[in-house]
């Protein structure tokens, strides 16, 4: 357990354990604290100066204070204020002596979790100590649980109503109920992250943390470090030791994108965990052991990468329990129209900027262009047209970005494979097709073809094509 002063002994223990910190100028009561919170799965700190505790608790994610109230220079309504301003669910205790009773009161309205007089009970002070855990470890799941809410919210939702997403809905819903090895791939934007979350988010590990790494983006020399953690004097710098995303994310999911950059060495490492659930950090010789469920992605095609001997096999098997291919945005166009509402109206509350819709030239326009950036450049492209558009009006021509101004004319497309026919006849073909494709939903096969619903109804009667779609 990790001390601050030198008359007690430390010991070792697990660097995920939530930190409670003594601060108390009395060394009696300092030595008396910690031996009865000894027992206790905590890592444990003792102070005798405030301003020493006050550095300790800045730099660190604490849990819980136990303060004396009554201290010189620096008092126990300082370190409350001091660790509630660096985390505001940080749980502080106070010491009090009977004389002070009716301050610890007044304490208590200023945020502190609880007080214990002196001469107290050992079981009292360790009853006090864990409901203050139990309190910090429910507000700071709620926190996280609220944060994974609103990115699911805002960035995790997946649209679609095309065969092809139909059938990653159904691999999602299956790679959810097992805890088994899911390797998701597709293109750059395609929403391979969005996909990791559903899962996690539709699983038993819902409760736990979503850890997501981008392999691609953290230097070679630093990604092991970064999943593993690693140990004090490990290498230059390390002057203390550090948990990776592997120890963070126990009991919960992480999520490694872009698994392909990875080096054979990391892969091996990564194998280790996959097969026994192990792993060192960095400078440790004791293995750690972690309950986590490995999601990973690839933009590239890993069995090439297995025929150029830059991806093992045996990895690729056991995290290819249940593959989900996502489809590039331009073989699904007719997700389009529902993609760009959501980001529309995504845009529109984020900027407070109300917008009418997007104009029949640039849906066109939209679906027409083959979106080499997929899911993620409609984004960025229905951001960009909200932010140059009018208020309150219709999202038009003006403002689309120079690639698709290329794409509005409807020449050189469908029209060109046909044979001569009449107006009439173009009209069903383009109704019938749509219907199809949209499977039916009228509202949308109106949007895509640009006109009203009630105009697409009355066009159905008189060509008879109740059918199509369902």
């Amino acid at each position: 357990m990790n001390c601050a002063v030198h008359d007690i002994p430390p010991l070792a223990v697990s660097d995920t354990l939530p930190m409670v910190v003594i601060v108390e100028d009395d060394t009696n009561m300092r030595e008396l604290i910690y031996r009865i919170l000894t027992d206790m799965d905590i890592r444990l700190f003792a102070f005798e100066s405030a301003q020493e505790a006050l550095d300790f608790i800045e730099e660190n994610r604490v849990a819980v204070v136990i303060t004396d109230l009554k201290m010189p220079r620096i008092d126990g309504n300082h370190v409350l204020k001091f660790a509630h301003q660096c985390n505001a669910h940080t749980q502080v205790i106070l010491v009090t002596g009977f004389a002070t009773v009716d301050s610890a009161v007044e304490t208590l309205k200023a945020g502190a979790f609880d007080y214990v007089c002196k001469p107290f009970e050992n079981i009292e002070l360790q009853h006090t100590v864990g409901l203050a855990l139990e309190h910090w470890t429910l507000c700071t799941q709620n926190q996280r649980l609220r944060e994974e809410r609103d990115t699911y919210t805002e960035s995790s939702v997946l649209i679609g109503r095309s065969p092809a997403m139909e059938k990653v809905f159904e691999l999602i819903e299956a790679a959810a109920a097992y805890d088994c090895g899911v390797l998701i791939t597709g293109e750059t934007g395609t929403g391979k992250e969005v996909v990791a979350r559903q899962i996690h988010t539709k699983s038993t590990r819902r409760d736990r943390e979503f850890v997501a790494l981008n392999c691609a983006a953290i230097p070679e020399n630093i990604i092991e470090s970064e999943l593993f953690g690693y140990q004090k004097g490990a290498f230059t710098g390390a002057d203390h030791a550090k948990p990776g995303l592997f120890e963070r994310a126990n009991g919960g999911t992480i999520f490694l994108d872009e698994l392909n950059n990875a080096t054979l060495a990391l892969q091996a490492k990564l194998l280790r965990v996959l097969q026994d659930g192990s792993f060192f950090r960095l400078g440790d010789t004791v293995p750690r052991s972690v309950d986590v469920r490995v999601i990973a992605a690839s933009n590239r095609n890993i069995p090439e990468l297995i025929e150029l001997e830059t991806f093992r096999v045996d990895l690729y098997y056991r995290l290819r329990v249940i593959e989900i291919p996502l489809p590039p945005l331009r073989d699904r166009h007719y997700d389009i129209p529902l993609l760009a509402q959501y980001f529309m109206q995504k845009f529109s509350r984020l900027y407070d900027k109300p917008v009418r819709g997007l104009s029949t030239q640039v849906l066109g326009a939209l679906m027409r262009y083959d979106w080499p950036g997929n899911v993620r450049e409609l984004d960025n492209v229905i951001q960009r047209m909200l932010i140059l558009s009018q208020p309150g009006g219709v999202i038009g021509e003006d403002v689309l970005p120079p690639e698709l101004k290329d794409v509005t004319d409807f020449s050189g497309r469908a029209l060109d494979h046909l044979y001569p026919q009449t107006l009439e006849e173009i009209e069903v073909y383009f109704i019938r097709k749509t219907l199809r494709e949209t499977e039916g939903d009228r509202a949308l096969c109106a949007e895509i073809l640009g006109i009203d619903k009630s105009t697409l109804w009355r066009k159905i009667k008189r060509y008879k094509l109740d059918k199509i779609g369902e």
